[in-house]
């Protein structure tokens, strides 16, 4: 079966050598020319793809064509974004993707979303894929906009996973945070997952052939954010924020439940 990754990066690319290994053939896109001798060396067909809001790289139709799954790994990128300009450029990305898709050998689609479609509030509810979608953030607002535009399009399948923060060997959000004060939201639950569960979850998708589907897909403990950053900065040997305990805390817990039943997957990384 061959699969084509939009995005190999932090995650598009570790994903990609687990299809490999396999048995999948995967072509892999980045927008860094340096990266195309990385991805043929690993065995990935390797393609140079730019994305915007009106228009694509050529090379989207080879990209697309003889694939049967389109994995769309791409961030939104969308941090210097307000309401008050009301952007929507990674609505428009998709927007302009999708006609490629349908005119396409795409029959099926795995969309890397967020949590951040669901509302931080004071209550910390308990969210699962029936809350309604109140996001918060414009990065929330465009991921649940192009979550609806590729659920609604028929020329595909397509099952939505939404990440928590992603954490990893190599990254993890305590070394920005690392001798910060005033660091807010201090009981707040965490919610983040592992890149070897995100990986491992992709691939339990396509083995299982689970298809029009949402997920939720954070590991299932959840410690407050000053438990979880003083603990990792201890282990990484930082220095650890210091939080305001004074403020208001938001935030939400994120249930996996879904995932857990109906793949019967079980997590392989815990937050700590």
């Amino acid at each position: 079966m061959k699969v084509s990754i939009l995005g190999c990066g932090w995650l598009g690319f570790p994903l990609a050598k687990k299809l490999i290994d396999n048995g999948f053939e995967v072509k892999g896109s980045t927008t860094s020319e340096n990266k195309l001798a990385v991805l043929k060396s690993n065995k990935i067909a390797p393609y140079l793809l730019e994305l915007s809001e009106t228009k694509i790289s050529k090379s989207i139709t080879d990209f697309l064509n003889d694939s049967e799954i389109l994995i769309i790994d791409i961030p939104p990128g969308l941090r210097k974004i307000t309401e008050t300009t009301s952007e929507k450029t990674f609505v428009n990305k998709i927007k302009t993707l999708l006609p490629f898709m349908e005119n396409s050998t795409i029959e099926k689609v795995i969309f890397i979303s967020s949590t951040s479609v669901y509302d931080d509030t004071a209550a910390i509810p308990t969210v699962n894929e029936k809350t309604v979608l109140n996001p918060n953030t414009e990065s929330g607002k465009q991921l649940m906009e192009v979550e609806n535009l590729l659920r609604n399009n028929y020329n595909f399948q397509t099952t939505i996973i939404r990440f928590g923060g992603l954490i990893g060997e190599d990254r993890n959000i305590v070394k920005m945070l690392t001798g910060k004060t005033n660091v807010a939201n201090p009981d707040a639950p965490i919610n983040l997952i592992h890149q070897e569960d995100c990986v491992e979850i992709i691939c339990e998708i396509l083995k299982q052939n689970c298809w029009n589907e949402t997920f939720n897909a954070v590991a299932p403990n959840h410690p407050t954010r000053k438990k979880y950053y003083t603990e990792k900065a201890k282990q990484l040997h930082l220095t650890a924020p210091l939080f305001n305990e004074n403020d208001t805390n938001f935030g939400k817990i994120v249930s996996s439940e879904k995932l857990e039943n109906v793949l019967g997957y079980t997590f392989k990384k815990t937050a700590l």
